[in-house]
């Protein structure tokens, strides 16, 4: 059966570092940018919004109490609106985006936001463990590593994969050239909202800087007998993305044009040992689910969490590299964990758009050792 759920607008804030320039801004406020542009851009009545849902991974202090619901607040807007916050780590936001999806398909909705936040600078990973991350003992799980400590995940997919450290450091030099190159042709800017920090006004991530193989090989390793570095792992950063969802008929009412639907969706739980090898299985599924081959797919967005995930994604599907994050990833632009679902979205139909291509995947290795995967058209 057909979605009657479609995508009309996604945008995000640009990525900032951790302690960059976004870091001054609370996370409620970074979402609130993201939903004020959705309804600027589509001129829709807040009281149009049916309902929003936000992944947030780290759910404490100031992203606690609902972040969703606490941005949306901090509008002035219509109160009635609900809000939910959700927790599937690095997928949350993706699943976000299908929790609404599912509901307009089902009739619940006609309009909603799927949309996603994280300010790693003011909250950081692991604060919302009480004791610390030393709460999980190594002890009480079946491998090497509890299962929040996803450094040893990405060094035993490189082992068994054998990757070298030269293979890693080259990808990382991909993804900050292609990142680079697309930031020179204006690709971003496109998705990208302005952000208004107290010193001045926020157009372009962060992240992306200059990178060669000679620099890379100079870099101490994460872990002592590891093989990925700080320039193989995605950045610890903020930011947010938003997506505006409703009904094909809704649209057509209002007189707005989609820009894409989703044709299947998976969630998977994976392997404890390897934890990141979720795209693996949740692409596997979702080409069963959707009658596709790889073939049909003409870009992929496989988040970068590591460089080996990505790298063992392709190795084991049979992909085309020159597919995959065509724009560059989370190595170069930034991995803000409750936004990063939202942002690949958007990018992903931004490209499918400016390619005239039609499919797009949308993959995601996530802490707990699961995995998202999403099939996008273009309209």
């Amino acid at each position: 059966m057909t979605s009657r759920a479609v995508v009309v607008d996604a945008v995000r804030t640009p990525i900032s570092k951790r302690g960059g320039v976004l870091s001054g801004m609370r996370p409620a406020e970074l979402l609130r940018t993201v939903l004020l542009e959705l309804l600027r851009r589509n001129r829709l009545e807040p009281s149009a919004v049916q309902q929003i849902v936000g992944g947030c991974v780290t759910q404490v202090g100031e992203q606690g109490f609902n972040v969703t619901r606490c941005a949306w607040l901090s509008t002035g807007l219509d109160h009635t609106v609900p809000c939910l916050t959700i927790d599937a780590s690095c997928g949350s936001a993706q699943q976000a985006n299908e929790l609404i999806r599912a509901q307009i398909d089902a009739g619940v909705l006609d309009l909603g936001i799927a949309c996603g936040v994280e300010s790693m600078s003011r909250v950081p990973a692991g604060a919302n463990i009480p004791g610390g991350k030393r709460d999980y003992q190594t002890d009480d799980y079946p491998w090497d590593d509890p299962p929040g400590l996803q450094f040893g995940g990405a060094e035993r997919i490189a082992r068994r994969q054998g990757h070298t450290r030269e293979q890693l450091d080259a990808f990382g030099v991909r993804s900050q050239r292609l990142a680079a190159a697309a930031r020179d042709r204006g690709v971003f800017a496109e998705e990208i909202v302005p952000v208004e920090t107290p010193n001045g006004v926020v157009t372009e991530d962060e992240g992306i800087r200059d990178s060669t193989p000679e620099t890379l090989a100079t870099l101490r390793t994460t872990l002592r007998e590891g093989l990925h570095t700080a320039a193989t792992t995605s950045q610890v950063s903020d930011g947010a993305a938003a997506v505006l969802w409703m009904s094909a008929e809704r649209a057509q009412a209002l007189g707005l044009r989609p820009i894409g639907r989703v044709v299947g969706h998976t969630f998977v739980g994976a392997d404890p040992y390897y934890l990141l090898d979720g795209p693996v299985d949740a692409t596997r599924a979702v080409l069963d689910r959707t009658g596709m081959a790889l073939a049909d797919l003409d870009l992929a967005e496989v988040n970068e969490a590591f460089a080996s995930v990505v790298l063992s994604w392709v190795e084991r599907t049979g992909a085309d590299l020159d597919r995959v994050n065509v724009n560059g990833g989370a190595i170069a632009l930034g991995h803000p964990m409750g936004a990063t679902g939202a942002r690949l979205v958007a990018t992903a139909l931004g490209e499918l758009r400016r390619r005239d291509r039609e499919h797009a995947l949308v993959t995601m290795c996530c802490g707990g050792s699961l995995g998202t995967a999403t099939v996008l058209q273009r309209l």
